[in-house]
């Protein structure tokens, strides 16, 4: 098979042996060979060969033939041209990408088939179109390369311009990094090593090696930034991230086709600016998608009230990169404090409610890819923007005052989207009716003329009706025919013999006359000319706007930063949060915290919490009885901390919080069957990746470590974890445990401290307090628990028997006295004392013989 069957699926012949058509079809397919090709024919695009089969799978659409080509039948599948939005985002939503093919050529002019050429590649990670986008969500495209010491990452937002990149050393950051961005679409070079990472994601894009050239990504991002050099912007030194820079650059460039004028800069994430979460601790923490993969009870879902797209967007961008600058946050509380007091936000809100998608309106616009609505929208937007001015000019807080003048007033553009776009114009350009009458002169004099053609039609029906006696007579017209007399079957004797039959119908024939002729003729050419005048005029009108566009991008992203903040204010006000004291002392201190989330779905009041970590108390052990509310209590912490390094206000009643650069969690685990790594291993690799890289001013939640082994083993896995936390690392650090030895650890180390949820008993019924008291639990009522969970009675009554067993072969210390002895340690089995004081050399064949069998008498 040739190169060019493989990448088609066609019948294996010299390219000359296919029609023309497909022969054009073809070469087209050689130049896009990984992707969908849709091949425009009328009012369908159509996929044949292996793009057909491939397509009638993933869209569910019927897989027909069309006639021959080489000697073979074709197998094709298409879907009518209005509808392919929808199938595009269908395709989008899997990871695939489609190249559109239209027709370029005049097919009057054309001999054979009409020229055709890809005019847009849709990928994942590259869409732009509304119907293709969540509009809630980020839509990254993010590339990665390893230079065989450390990972270049780098993400693009082509809705925004957005364009970002970052190096480092660790696969655990590589992995954190994928979890924040979840880029739609993710770059890769042929030789990359670690595709265990990455494998199983959707959108995997390998691209040739000397995409990753340095040379290349430096010559790319200057050409894209008007720049002699990228000293400017702060990466000049970033060499291993420029790399995968370098490939996003082409391969968007590749795929859209068109300048990209929105992507004017690239930043450096900087690791030290913002508070580290690994990919466990995201997830665990349910930022924005819960466990099972859902929206549902997430913080995002909590917090976001935000009256725009862009502004829903930012905020779960803040979410996901925390940040460690003092000054930025303390202006956010600031600002919030404002507009609550100034009672601010809820007009704010009903006007960026009317701002809608400025952000992503702007990328249509650069691509030139805007349609006729997103104009509209744009001057909706423009004429809010005063309201807006007026509004904030009240307040004279510094930080909403220089959020005021970045939002800056368009009124020249505003005027000109007034007099241009029709109030409400169709969805395409294409359709015509979108400039505005009295915006052009000439447009109107093809429009007039084209209007007083068609009542000269209503004139000629009328006559003809009159002349014929045909009082069913009717002048109609349809794309294929042109303009047509249509007289029913029963009157066609009475039709005069100067009409020209043009189409029989079942019921009806269909005439022409030479009057009729003319002026179908002068209509036709009336409304070609005024919608090719009509496109012209429009592509004028975002040559206009372009100019603007760095001024308009900052608007959007102000109005964005005033959205998420007024949107943080009503939720204080709402669910009476309070403003954090970020404090340069070593502590976090929390009087009557909540968890956000857990306290919207409880039915029953949420009991408040405090937590007290500071200097000569940096770790709590937390024992107490499973579902007694550890793990909440814990992940509050970590939600309310998260939220102060946001700039937000927390749910509590008070929090001091001192300098974090880190937060992990180690709660919960399963098995990761695809590494084929069991949940203890898991486990401890999470464990491993916060002992090497917490610092004293990290948050660790660490729950149940030890668990999924044997009892010694876990304890004492538990007891050393615990150690080293507390003596060699000094992170702030909840500790919660079923191991009761553990407790003692405060009476031996410095910098520990107990504290438990408590229970009460009534019968075989338990009552959960979840009420955080100083000291340490009592017992576990796992017996309850399990009662409470539905195990059958008579299991809980056997096991009930086997506990109290249990508890007399091993007399249990009573009270305090429990808790601070160890474990016993096991005893020896009489066989390993004997083969401990075995000396083999000494031993005869026979003495061999004899002890094995006593040995194995021994077991």
């Amino acid at each position: 098979m040739n190169a060019l069957s493989a990448h088609t699926g066609a019948p294996s012949a010299a390219l000359s042996q296919h029609t023309p058509m497909m022969q054009q079809y073809l070469t087209l397919k050689a130049e896009n060979p990984e992707i969908l090709l849709f091949y425009r024919m009328g009012d369908f695009y159509e996929l044949f060969y292996d793009d057909a089969r491939r397509a009638a799978q993933l869209l569910d659409i019927s897989l027909t033939k069309r006639g021959q080509s080489a000697g073979t039948p074709i197998p094709m599948a298409g879907v009518p041209y209005h509808a392919i939005e929808g199938y595009l985002a269908k395709l989008v939503q899997l990871g695939e990408s489609a190249a559109i093919c239209e027709q370029v050529g005049d097919p009057a002019t054309s001999k054979g088939p009409v020229e055709r050429k890809v005019i847009r590649i849709v990928t994942p990670g590259t869409v732009s179109d509304e119907a293709l986008l969540s509009e809630r969500q980020d839509n990254l495209i993010a590339a990665v390369y390893h230079d065989g010491r450390q990972f270049g990452y780098g993400t693009l937002d082509i809705g925004s311009g957005r364009f970002f990149i970052n190096q480092f050393e660790k696969e655990e950051t590589l992995l954190a990094e994928l979890q924040r961005t979840n880029p739609a679409e993710l770059l890769y070079p042929e030789s990359f090593e670690f595709m265990t990472h990455i494998a199983g994601r959707r959108g995997l894009r390998r691209r040739p090696e000397w995409e990753f050239e340095l040379g290349t990504a430096r010559k790319l991002l200057c050409q894209q930034f008007g720049t002699q050099d990228l000293v400017g912007f702060g990466v000049e030194r970033s060499e291993t991230a420029l790399c995968a820079a370098g490939c996003l650059m082409q391969y968007v460039k590749d795929t859209q086709r068109t300048a990209l004028p929105h992507i004017r800069s690239v930043r450096l994430d900087q690791p030290d600016h913002a508070v580290i979460m690994d990919a466990a601790t995201r997830r665990n923490l349910e930022l924005t998608q819960n466990l099972a993969g859902g929206y549902e009870n997430t913080l995002a879902e909590v917090l976001d009230r935000t009256q725009t797209p862009m502004g829903s967007r930012l905020l779960k961008r803040w979410l996901h990169q925390p940040i460690r600058d003092r000054v930025l946050l303390r202006g956010r509380q600031s600002t919030i404090s404002e507009l609550i007091e100034q009672n601010l936000y809820d007009e704010l809100g009903a006007l960026l409610r009317q701002v809608g998608d400025m952000e992503r309106v702007l990328a249509r616009l650069a691509l030139r890819s805007a349609r006729p609505r997103d104009l509209t929208r744009l001057r909706q937007a423009f004429a809010q923007l005063p309201h807006l001015q007026t509004l904030l000019a009240g307040s004279e807080h510094e930080a909403v005052q220089r959020l005021r003048e970045r939002a800056a007033t368009f009124p020249e553009l505003q005027d000109l989207l007034e007099r241009a776009i029709m109030e409400t114009p169709p969805v395409l350009i294409r359709d015509g009716g979108v400039i505005r009458a009295g915006f052009n002169a000439e447009l109107d004099e093809i429009r007039d003329l084209a209007d007083g053609a068609t009542a000269v039609l209503a004139r000629i029906e009328e006559r003809e009706k009159q002349e014929t006696g045909i009082n069913t007579l009717k002048v109609g017209y349809n794309k294929v025919h042109g303009f047509f007399i249509e007289v029913s079957r029963a009157n066609s004797h009475l039709v005069p013999s100067h009409y020209i039959r043009r189409q029989t119908l079942k019921n009806n024939e269909r005439y022409i006359i030479d009057e009729l002729k003319q002026y179908e003729d002068k209509i036709l050419t009336a409304q070609s000319r005024a919608l090719a005048l009509e496109k012209r005029l429009y592509e004028e009108l975002l040559d206009a706007l372009l100019p603007q566009l760095a001024e308009l991008q900052e608007s959007a992203a102000a109005l964005a930063e005033l959205d998420v903040l007024a949107n943080l204010a009503e939720r204080a006000e709402t669910l009476n949060y309070q403003c954090p004291t970020l404090t340069d002392e070593d502590q976090i201190l929390i009087e009557g915290g909540r968890h956000p989330v857990v306290e919207q779905v409880m039915k029953d009041p949420f009991i408040a919490n405090p937590v007290s970590l500071k200097q000569g108390r940096q770790m709590l052990i937390i024992t107490g009885p499973n579902m007694g509310g550890k793990s909440t209590y814990m992940r509050q912490t970590a939600l309310i901390v998260l939220l102060a390094h946001i700039g937000a206000y927390v749910p509590a009643d008070s929090a001091r919080i001192g300098p974090i650069d880190r937060i992990f969690t180690r709660i919960g685990a399963s098995d990761d069957l695809a590494s084929g790594r069991s949940t203890f291993m898991v486990e401890m690799t999470e464990t491993a990746n916060i002992l090497n890289n917490a610092t004293a001013q990290s948050l660790v939640l660490m729950d149940e470590i030890g668990r999924g082994t044997s009892t010694y083993d876990g304890l004492s896995l538990a007891w050393a974890c615990a150690e080293q936390l507390a003596s060699k690392i000094g992170a702030y650090t909840l500790f919660a445990t079923h191991y009761f030895e553990l407790t003692r650890l405060p009476e031996l180390l410095p910098n520990l401290a107990n504290v438990h949820l408590d229970a009460v008993e009534h019968g075989d019924t338990i009552a959960f307090m979840h009420a955080v008291q100083e000291g340490a639990a009592s017992r576990s009522y796992g017996l309850q628990v399990a009662a409470l969970a539905g195990v059958p009675k008579s299991v809980i009554h056997q096991a009930r028997h086997k506990l109290a067993e249990l508890e007399r072969a091993v007399p249990a210390p009573s009270g305090d006295e429990r808790q601070a002895q160890p474990a016993p340690a096991p005893q020896p089995h009489p066989v390993v004392e004997e083969l401990e004081a075995l000396r083999p050399d000494e031993l005869t064949p026979r003495q061999a013989l004899d002890l094995l069998y006593r040995l194995k008498q021994l077991l």
